[in-house]
């Protein structure tokens, strides 16, 4: 992608999104903290995208050896107003979920591949964490291409909750969130 024409996909993204890159600035009560708390703010926001889906969990034994519910991977349709335009997943290691690197992927072609950097609690104790990620890997070119970061924001479910008695039992949990691609000054 040239510079022209990266620069102008930008301006197009931006423009396409004011209301809502404006609700991200703007925020809601306690959002700027959590945005501080997780970084990213020297970026520059590009694509913005909502996702619906489910968090998946794990039922496995914690540090201390009492089972808990583990985080296992998000399933996420990624949705740019009405419109159904990727997925969400985490990323496969050696044929294993690796919960720590999450994928995103665009119908354009274009996707990143991130790993967590910072993370701030979610508005209530029912909602999954703000998360900033920064890009490994991005591949083709389209909506994505160039990302830097990725942030997560405006959570609102997705937190395991109720006991975890049977190992490798599995929970899944509704959730919704913003995602923020950024770039690079």
């Amino acid at each position: 992608m040239t510079l022209r024409r990266r620069t102008t996909s930008i301006v197009a993204l931006v423009s396409h999104r004011v209301p809502l890159i404006l609700f991200i600035l703007c925020g809601i009560a306690g959002a700027a903290e959590r945005a501080d708390t997780i970084g990213g703010l020297s970026e520059i926001p590009g694509a913005g995208l909502h996702a619906e889906g489910a968090q998946i969990y794990e039922c496995q034994p914690g540090s201390a050896g009492k089972l808990e519910w583990q985080a296992r991977e998000p399933v996420a349709t990624l949705m740019d107003g009405d419109n159904s335009v990727g997925r969400h997943y985490a990323a496969l290691h050696w044929a294993s979920v690796d919960p720590r690197t999450l994928v995103w992927e665009h119908k354009d072609g274009s996707s990143v591949k991130a790993k967590i950097v910072a993370s701030a609690p979610g508005q209530t104790a029912d909602d999954l964490p703000w998360l900033t990620l920064q890009v490994v890997t991005q591949l083709a070119d389209g909506v994505l291409y160039g990302a830097t970061n990725v942030q997560r924001i405006n959570t609102r479910g997705g937190m395991a909750g109720g006991a975890c008695n049977r190992p490798g039992a599995f929970r899944s949990v509704p959730y919704s969130a913003d995602y923020v691609f950024q770039y690079g000054e």
